[in-house]
C-alpha cells in the first residue's frame, strides 16, 4: 500500500488492526473448546463404538490426548487464556479502542482506583425507608417488624462419657 493510498483512507480504516491481532483470544478461547469437547465426549464415543463394531465387546477405554505428559496442555491453555483476558481487561481500563466502537465521555468502566471512591459512593450502602436492622435474618435493609424472639432451651442428658448430650428424638417404627 502506497503513502497516497493510506492517506485517501478514512480515519476507522487507517485505525483498523489486523484481524489476527483483534480476534487471537476468542479464537483461543474457541480452539480449547472444541479440543476439550472433542478429547473428553466425541473421541471417548467414536472409540466405544469402533470397539463395539469391530470387535464386539468394549476392552480397553480412551485415554483422553490433552491429559498425556501431566496434562500439560490444559495449564499451558490456562495460562495462556488468563492472560489474554488479564491483559485485555488492563487494555479496556486504559482507554483501549473496544472494536471501533467511540463510547461518550460519560460512559466507562465500573472500576474505581482506590481512593478515588467520593464519601457518598462507599460500597455496600443503598437508600433505606427506615433505620437498618441488625439482626441475622432481617433481610435487604428493612426493619424487623418483631424482635426475634428467644431460643427455646432444650433439655438435657448425660451422654457417653459423663458429658451431657441432647435428648434424642423417638425413632420411627419401619
Amino acid at each position: 500500500m502506497s503513502v497516497e493510498e493510506y492517506e485517501k483512507m478514512s480515519a476507522t480504516e487507517q485505525k483498523k488492526e489486523d484481524w489476527m491481532n483483534s480476534k487471537w483470544r476468542p479464537a483461543m478461547g474457541w480452539l480449547y473448546l472444541v479440543v476439550c469437547s472433542a478429547d473428553f465426549v466425541v473421541f471417548p464415543i467414536m472409540w466405544s463404538v469402533l470397539q463395539g463394531l469391530f470387535h464386539g465387546t468394549v476392552n480397553t477405554q480412551w485415554q483422553p490426548l490433552t491429559l498425556q505428559g501431566a496434562g500439560l496442555f490444559h495449564i499451558a491453555m490456562g495460562a495462556i487464556i488468563g492472560v489474554a483476558a488479564w491483559g485485555r481487561t488492563q487494555e479496556k481500563l486504559g482507554g483501549a479502542n473496544n472494536g471501533g466502537i467511540q463510547l461518550p465521555a460519560n460512559v466507562g468502566t465500573t472500576y474505581q482506583p482506590p481512593g478515588s471512591v467520593s464519601p457518598a459512593m462507599t460500597p455496600n450502602t443503598a437508600p433505606v425507608a427506615g433505620p437498618a436492622s441488625t439482626g441475622f435474618g432481617a433481610g435487604f435493609n428493612t426493619p424487623m417488624s418483631a424482635p426475634m424472639p428467644a431460643p427455646m432451651p432444650t433439655p438435657t442428658t448425660t451422654g457417653f462419657g459423663g458429658r451431657l448430650a441432647p435428648i434424642q428424638p423417638p425413632q420411627p417404627i419401619i
